[in-house]
């Protein structure tokens, strides 16, 4: 059992210490930004006792997905690469759509 422990910390310090440099830096601020998303989901869900999902949302995602996908990148993870291209398209589509709701509702006012 000493063993696995020790080859466990071992691993742990390869991991998270050993290979530590500004990309994996950007890899866990690009990961907070990205969870943030459920956080502010959730608080507005919270508020609003229903589900909901607010525009900060999106944005988390967009800005949260970009950096995890300039992470990949540099990572050269194909499967990473792939999930996070195709999360920007629905993010942007989500603000566009958003966008496009609020310019109507501007013009109904007018």
């Amino acid at each position: 059992m000493a063993n696995v422990l020790k080859e466990l910390a071992t691993w742990l310090h390869d991991v998270f210490v050993k290979q530590f440099d500004t990309w994996i830096l950007l890899g866990f601020v690009a990961q907070f930004f990205f969870s943030m998303r459920f956080v502010v989901q959730w608080v507005a869900s919270e508020k609003a006792k229903r589900s909901v999902v607010p525009i900060a949302f999106w944005f988390f995602s967009l800005f949260g997905g970009s950096l995890l996908l300039i992470y990949a990148i540099q990572r050269q993870d194909p499967v990473f690469i792939a999930g996070q291209a195709l999360g920007l398209f629905i993010y942007i589509r989500n603000l566009w759509l958003i966008a496009n709701e609020h310019k109507a509702a501007m013009t109904k006012i007018d």
